[in-house]
């Protein structure tokens, strides 16, 4: 805040320095961590998350659960972002639910989102007491991560465990799809797909 200030007292100063004072703001705003992260909602009960949940009407929604702890879901997310970009205009909808610790959001959430950039819309499940709302999402849900579920209506499909490639997810998701044949045969890996970034 003391850097903003000084900036704009600056400018009042020495008017011609304008350009300077733009540059440097600027280079304030990107060095925020508040301000670079990705958007994230935060669920602090089931009720909330089920309530997101009914927004998705007749759309396909595909909610995975994981945590920036848990390898193997770090793993899949670009999947997740890839089948999101192919599939978004046939009404798809992609969110990632995160499991991780509210406390841990400056630490460890924010700096994970922001080296991720991760395209779907991004969660955190706040809600501490597993026993009571993980059997609510499956009942065939134990906790363990990471798990997806896709829903469309009163259909849906559960699953325990990692994809391993993009065409082993949309596999999954296809019959939720009216029409999937254009993406048969991708075969990447997740980690193929995410440039790198771990």
């Amino acid at each position: 805040m003391f850097f903003l200030i000084s900036c704009l007292m600056s400018l009042m100063v020495h008017p011609f320095r304008s350009s300077l004072v733009c540059l440097s703001f600027a280079a304030f705003l990107c060095a925020s961590p508040h301000l670079r992260a990705q958007d994230f909602v935060i669920y602090d009960n089931l009720e909330q998350l089920q309530s997101r949940i009914s927004r998705a009407g007749d759309t396909t929604l595909v909610l995975n659960f994981w945590a920036t702890w848990c390898s193997s879901c770090v793993e899949e997310l670009p999947c997740f972002d890839e089948l999101r970009e192919f599939y978004g205009t046939q009404n798809v909808q992609v969110v990632l639910i995160s499991l991780d610790f509210k406390s841990q959001l400056e630490k460890k959430f924010i700096p994970f989102l922001n080296r991720q950039r991760l395209k779907s819309e991004v969660g955190l499940m706040a809600d501490q007491d597993l026993n009571t709302w993980i059997p609510k999402i499956h009942e065939a849900w134990d906790g363990a991560i990471p798990a997806t579920l896709v829903l469309k209506g009163k259909k849906s499909l559960f699953k325990l465990g990692k994809f391993d490639n993009l065409e082993e997810l949309e596999i999954f998701v296809r019959p939720f799809l009216k029409d999937s044949a254009v993406y048969i045969g991708k075969k990447m890996k997740c980690n193929d797909i995410s440039g790198g970034k771990k």
